[in-house]
């Protein structure tokens, strides 16, 4: 194999493991209200509701985001365990039903935006060297680089305490290539988790 085959081969393996790595979610932003009573969660029925018209999507990320609540002392409760989709939409409904089961919290997700960006690497080639050498005109361009699309995806997350009536805590999360809802859905909750027990909110 010649040398650049070589160069080619690693550049594109090291561009493949990046990928792999870059599939993490970090919270960008996050926002408590001064005036909220303190609000711990333990031991209280919280709601995971995923805003989302596909259902497919819905009931798994659900499940998970309850799991991940009762992982942190609460007791997590999918929406749709309590509000069918069809449902989702009556506020009325939603109200009446929340207040049966003694709902004490709501906990929101819903993606935000969905955005591409593109990156990568560029490698000094001698072609290059002069503008009327063998690069002339761009044509030996990216022998020896490599470009990637990352795809990011924000979400926002809201915790509604219902005795309150008002939006206690907000974050703004962002995560680089998922690959899978079930392992995007398990960090994001993990995450988020992980962030409201840290504000005492479970």
């Amino acid at each position: 194999m010649s040398r650049r085959a070589v160069t080619k081969a690693v550049l594109a393996a090291t561009a493949a493991v990046t990928l792999a790595a870059c599939a993490t979610t970090s919270l960008q932003s996050t926002w408590k209200d001064p005036t909220a009573a303190p609000l711990n969660l333990k031991g209280k029925k919280v709601v995971a509701l995923v805003v989302t018209d596909e259902e497919a999507l819905r009931y798994p990320a659900e499940d998970e985001a309850a799991r991940e609540i009762t992982a942190h002392g609460g007791v997590g409760v999918p929406a749709y365990t309590l509000l069918p989709q069809a449902q989702i939409r009556d506020k009325e409904r939603a109200r009446a039903i929340f207040l049966r089961e003694g709902i004490e919290a709501v906990v929101v997700v819903r993606q935000v935006a969905k955005e591409k960006a593109l990156s990568g690497s560029f490698s000094s080639n001698p072609g290059y060297s002069s503008f009327w050498g063998p690069g002339f005109w761009g044509g030996g361009w990216g022998g020896d680089g490599y470009l990637r699309t990352d795809t990011i995806l924000i979400v926002e997350t809201l915790v509604y305490s219902l005795q309150q009536n008002k939006l206690v805590w907000a974050s703004q999360s962002q995560t680089m290539n998922p690959t899978q809802v079930g392992s995007f859905v398990r960090e994001l909750s993990k995450t988020l988790g992980t962030e409201m027990d840290k504000q005492g909110l479970l």
